[in-house]
């Protein structure tokens, strides 16, 4: 299983990115997917989160900003950042894992129910 981020970039306060997570090697068809973001000296965050059945979560901090999306057929996850903040600089992440999962943001968020992931992509906001 691959995962490779893009999309990541510098922005000014209140502009927009848009993140893709492109999955190679097995097919996400009912597992679950996240984005994650790591600030230096700072734990890695949940951001947004699909669960199998395809309904989205999100991190309090991000709720009404971010979006999460997730293409079956081009086996792609995305994240549409809005209205951004400085506080949103940091290296963002996706991931995956086989399992299914139907749930909450208690455990969709939590980095240690994910086995694959990618590389990161940098969003830095000034």
């Amino acid at each position: 299983v691959q995962l490779v981020e893009s999309g990541g970039g510098s922005v000014q306060a209140g502009g927009s990115l848009r993140l893709s997570c492109a999955a190679s090697g097995y097919t996400c068809s009912n597992c679950y997917m996240g984005w994650f973001r790591q600030a230096p000296g700072r734990e890695r965050e949940g951001v947004a989160a699909v669960d199998s059945a395809g309904d989205t979560s999100y991190a309090d901090s991000v709720k009404g900003r971010f979006t999460i999306s997730k293409d079956n057929a081009k086996n792609t996850l995305y994240l549409q950042m809005n209205s951004l903040k400085p506080e949103d600089t940091a290296m963002y992440y996706c991931a995956t894992d086989r399992r299914k999962y139907y749930g909450s943001w208690y455990l969709l968020g939590r980095p240690s129910e994910y086995t694959y992931w990618g590389q990161g992509t940098q969003v830095t906001v000034s």
